[in-house]
């Protein structure tokens, strides 16, 4: 488990779309899924204004790691921020774009978006591969949309699953946790203060971290990278 700490929440964007744009220009193509939140919005911002002529962003196939059951033109909607953000400022190729349809019915979303990844997205050990998956962490220990109350997603079986917001009971698609460790690269992206207690349980496995599906995310074969500011950071000092 490699911890990366930077400056701020901006630092720590630019670090990681430094670290993207070095698996692009390595790589022949390139399957990532998403998430959301504040940190990768910026990410977003920074990627759209820096790196829109340096990656050949026909090489990347965007994929949603979750994704809350709401129209795409809704304001809570991660597709929505990130094509607003990112993907039509820098003119990702449609096909290159393989959204939650949240507009569906849950249940039917769950199989149709499992089947969309084992199609588009190169298997291994018997389940879909991605070379890039991004996560965050909540105040919770929650990631993706995989909450405690919910800790056995991390196990479950199938591609996705059906999330829920403890608190508002919002539905949401998530990747299982076997798929999430599946992964070749899985990076977190976690800034500011109110993530440093569970960040110093999870890295010194104490406290209630068993818990905490963060907790829980361990690849396979693949690396697992934590892109931290200080503030997230200030525990482990």
């Amino acid at each position: 488990m490699e911890k990366r700490v930077f400056k701020d929440n901006n630092a720590t964007a630019g670090a990681f779309a430094e670290f993207l744009y070095k698996k692009a220009q390595s790589n022949d193509s390139l399957t990532i899924a998403l998430s959301g939140g504040s940190t990768p919005k910026a990410l977003f911002k920074i990627l759209a204004e820096e790196y829109q002529a340096k990656i050949d962003w026909s090489k990347l196939h965007f994929f949603w790691g979750d994704e809350r059951m709401v129209a795409p033109d809704h304001e809570e909607s991660n597709f929505k921020m990130t094509n607003d953000l990112l993907l039509s400022p820098v003119g990702v190729p449609s096909d290159n774009i393989h959204r939650v349809l949240g507009e569906n019915e849950l249940d039917k979303e769950v199989e149709r978006y499992g089947a969309l990844i084992r199609d588009q997205v190169k298997s291994n050990n018997g389940l879909p591969a991605f070379d890039i998956v991004m996560l965050g962490m909540g105040g919770d220990g929650h990631t993706a949309s995989i909450f405690p109350p919910d800790l056995g997603l991390m196990h479950a079986e199938g591609v996705c699953a059906a999330g829920t917001n403890p608190e508002s009971g919002q539905k949401r698609v998530t990747l299982t946790g076997p798929v999430i460790n599946n992964s070749k690269h899985i990076c977190f992206l976690v800034t500011g203060a109110g993530k440093a207690e569970k960040i110093d349980e999870i890295f010194n496995r104490k406290g209630g971290y068993k818990t905490y599906p963060a907790a829980h995310v361990n690849p396979i074969q693949g690396q697992l990278t934590w892109f931290m500011d200080e503030s997230a950071n200030e525990k482990l000092k």
